[in-house]
């Protein structure tokens, strides 16, 4: 395993397992994703909805990277949805990223009554082949299978806040069943995860920090991990994750630390 190891999507594409989680805007998510791009990441993901999609394309362009070594990720923001102009804002997206397709384009929340057909027109667009894969996130249980039951498309993906102290393996469980890989974003718990004592002691024993050992379990849970960060040095260190393997025995003590404490909104209450 390494900065570049990926897995595959149950329609055959593959997807960089780490990379970057950005949410501001401006100059400061551009540097973040320059210095990311440098230190070896190759998956970004963006949003409409943080207002940073031109400052990623910056980055894109200025890092010389070669468009097809990236993996690049936005999503479809709820209002779209109620507006019904999911095409539109997909297009908008790409203008604003500067890219002729995505890699991945998610349902940003389950906005009830319009997510179903929402993803219908995604399903046009991956058809199209302007985005390579489609998904869905923050989606519970009920919502995937109500998706499932109304859908042609496997959603390959579903991105959840999924740390320590917020797991979630209900969906995680029904995700590996139906061959949906599970992203997780807040994978430090908004930071409130970093002062567990418990796994404090892990990381000493491993020369590590709680942040990577944290980023280091995920990973071996076959999970798409995106810890985000403004600081090169802090992106830096979130990399420095494929020298050491945590025992089955640390990996059993950190999945029984759920309290299902969210540091983000609920699926089904979110209405912005």
């Amino acid at each position: 395993m390494n900065i570049t190891t990926k897995l595959e999507m149950n329609n055959g594409k593959e997807i960089y397992q780490f990379g970057l989680g950005v949410w501001r805007g401006g100059e400061e998510t551009k540097n973040s994703v320059l210095a990311a791009l440098k230190a070896g990441y190759r998956h970004i993901d963006t949003a409409a909805a943080y207002k940073n999609e031109e400052a990623v394309g910056e980055a894109i362009r200025e890092s010389g990277i070669a468009r097809e070594e990236l993996f690049i990720t936005t999503k479809l923001w709820n209002q779209d949805m109620r507006d019904h102009k999911v095409k539109e804002a997909f297009e908008l997206s790409l203008k604003k990223l500067g890219l002729d397709y995505v890699d991945l384009y998610l349902i940003h929340w389950p906005v009830k009554g319009e997510y179903i057909n929402s993803y219908k027109v995604m399903e046009k667009l991956y058809e199209s082949s302007k985005t390579k894969a489609i998904g869905v996130s923050n989606f519970k249980v009920h919502q995937l299978k109500d998706l499932l039951e109304n859908t042609d498309i496997v959603p390959a993906i579903n991105q959840m806040e999924f740390n320590p102290q917020m797991q979630d393996n209900e969906i995680l469980n029904m995700c590996t069943e139906k061959g949906i890989i599970l992203e997780a974003w807040s994978p430090l718990g908004s930071g409130a995860c970093l002062e567990d004592e418990a796994l404090k002691v892990i990381a000493s024993k491993h020369n590590k920090s709680v942040a990577q050992v944290i980023i280091r379990c995920l990973l071996q849970k076959g999970i798409v991990v995106f810890p985000k960060s403004v600081h090169e040095n802090r992106i830096k260190e979130n990399s420095n994750v494929f020298d050491f393997e945590l025992t089955f025995e640390e990996i059993e003590l950190i999945n029984n630390m759920n309290k299902n404490l969210r540091t983000g909104p609920d699926p089904d209450t979110f209405n912005f």
